[in-house]
């Protein structure tokens, strides 16, 4: 499951102009459209050309479950990609994130404080160094492991250490047991 990838998507995806294409005759002609070519359609949705071709001209109106599965989620990565680039690079650059999680935080710092790990409903409006590093992170092909880091290190500055007023001596944030994880821009 990743989490992180997919809750950074989702963000992306609500600052659409258009709503995706509903029908799958209606997604398949996109992806035509955008891949140049019926060929390269059904490679990457591992089904034969003929089907791709039936499903331009409306013969093939329901796909089974899991090719609607790839379907949707192939155009939504190619969707409105100037709107994609435009609300990174303004959340990157000027806005930032907001991120909303229940998850269990707890921290590392010298002894005699209490470090304990909690559970904690935050919302936190990340700078935006920190989403600059996400979506920087997320395009490179990291994993979720290292998208949870950029973003405990995003909650120590912001939630744990206030912008630098306090907890002065807070080393690690500890971020896991994650119940909820959701992105805005």
């Amino acid at each position: 499951m990743t989490l992180f990838r997919d809750g950074l998507d989702q963000a992306v995806q609500r600052a659409f102009t258009r709503p995706v294409p509903k029908s799958a005759g209606a997604q398949m002609r996109y992806l035509v459209k955008q891949l140049k070519g019926t060929k390269a359609v059904a490679q990457m949705l591992r089904i034969s050309q003929r089907t791709v071709e039936r499903y331009v001209k409306d013969q093939i109106k329901k796909p089974r479950p899991d090719l609607a599965a790839r379907l949707e989620h192939e155009v939504k990565k190619r969707w409105q990609p100037q709107i994609r680039a435009k609300a990174k690079a303004k959340a990157a650059t000027t806005d930032g994130i907001v991120i909303d999680t229940r998850a269990r935080l707890g921290y590392t710092a010298p002894i005699g404080s209490t470090d304990d790990a909690r559970i904690r409903h935050l919302t936190v409006a990340l700078p935006p160094q920190y989403a600059a590093r996400l979506f920087d992170a997320q395009q490179a092909g990291a994993t979720d492991q290292q998208l949870q880091e950029i973003t405990a290190e995003g909650l120590r500055e912001v939630y744990f250490q206030d912008g630098g007023r306090r907890a002065g001596s807070l080393e690690e944030v500890r971020f896991t047991d994650i119940e909820h994880l959701e992105f805005d821009l």
